[in-house]
């Protein structure tokens, strides 16, 4: 199964459905593979993480902010009470398959605040973190491995982090920079899930979450912002990410389930669910211009990169007025003060973050600028 998500409820990840056919306004699409009954019960989003207060659940036996192990809500009460209350009922593991685990897979380019700040939002509520860094840009020029270069920086999360340099098949022989972007989404499972052993090893059921690191789960809403969490983007909710479960060969690839092109066609509208709210998305929330330059000139988007976008007083002006640097009409943005409604991590250190929730004044938020 599939799952185009954008937003979900914190623990119905651990509900099956009654029907195939699912749908919460303003959320997800969970697209699905032919035969698979399960399909809908991913509702995950950051561990089931998310929650939607607007859906009324219940408080008893119901911590959504505790610590402790996620898997002990199966066999609860409250498990029980939530997933009836939306026509569900509860997942249930295998026998022998162990607790159901939890996988987070994401892109990053040189987005280190962003890892951190997923890392910490979302560390209690996943099993594992995979990461494949490619040493080329989607435009196939070379970069530096980001990620392995400040490996220490994530020492407190280590034990959760699967790394994996992408590896380009002897058959890899890209035509547009999208083949770029689909060998290193796919290369998040087909490269790493294969080699995974011991409690790494992923079995049947297991929950499998698909994003960009800015797609970050949280615990009420999902919400598109640009630049900062200073722009509100208008219109329809980001769609991403999106989750599918372990199904060993039949799992849908994770480029496919992004794009929503996977699964069997017939179906795709009948075996997929719309979640209630669930993330961050907060893209381009860059620190300095040349982060902004960079992910620029690694874009799938070519045309994005042209010269007259480069200008640094065009992108400080843009993002301190919250305008689309490209002109598009459908990227329009509110302004929203004092936004309190961002991961918990920026609240606790406004000093390293402060880029993030205030772009105002000549530098717009910039530490190389002007």
């Amino acid at each position: 199964m599939g799952s185009a998500f954008g937003r979900t409820p914190k623990e119905s990840f651990f509900c099956r459905p009654t029907s195939r056919s699912l749908h919460i306004p303003n959320g997800l699409a969970l697209p699905d593979r032919l035969g698979v009954n399960d399909s809908n019960l991913i509702k995950y989003l950051g561990a089931s993480l998310c929650l939607d207060l607007s859906l009324h659940l219940p408080k008893e036996g119901l911590n959504l902010l505790d610590n402790s192990n996620h898997h002990d809500f199966y066999a609860s009460q409250a498990a029980n009470h939530f997933c009836g209350h939306h026509g569900y009922t509860v997942f249930t593991p295998e026998n022998d398959a162990g607790p159901r685990k939890i996988y987070d897979l994401f892109m990053v380019n040189t987005e280190l605040d962003w890892m951190e700040i997923r890392l910490n939002t979302t560390y209690h509520y996943v099993d594992y973190f995979v990461i494949v860094e490619s040493p080329k840009t989607f435009t196939g020029k070379p970069k530096s491995l980001t990620i392995k270069d400040n490996w220490e920086r994530f020492k407190p999360y280590h034990d959760k982090l699967i790394y994996h340099e992408l590896e380009f098949p002897s058959d890899f022989k890209p035509t547009r920079s999208w083949d770029y972007e689909d060998l290193q989404r796919n290369a998040m499972y087909a490269q790493v899930f294969p080699k995974l052993v011991g409690k790494q090893a992923p079995a049947y059921g297991d929950v499998i979450l698909v994003a960009d690191v800015d797609e970050i789960a949280r615990p009420e809403t999902l919400r598109f912002y640009y630049y900062s969490f200073q722009f509100l983007h208008k219109g329809p909710e980001w769609e991403h990410p999106q989750a599918t479960f372990f199904q060993s060969s039949r799992t849908l690839l994770p480029a496919n389930l992004r794009m929503g092109d996977g699964g069997f066609k017939p179906l795709y509208d009948l075996e997929k669910g719309d979640l209630a709210n669930a993330c961050w998305h907060c893209s381009s929330c860059f620190a300095t211009v040349d982060e902004f330059l960079t992910k620029m000139a690694s874009f799938s988007h070519e045309w994005m990169n042209g010269e007259k976008f480069r200008n640094k007083d065009r992108i400080a002006d843009a993002i301190r007025s919250g305008k689309d640097l490209w002109g598009r009409a459908v990227d329009q943005f509110d302004r929203l003060e004092n936004n309190t409604d961002v991961p918990s991590m920026l609240k606790d250190e406004p000093e390293r973050f402060g880029y993030m929730l205030n772009r105002d004044g000549p530098s717009a938020g910039f530490t190389d600028y002007p």
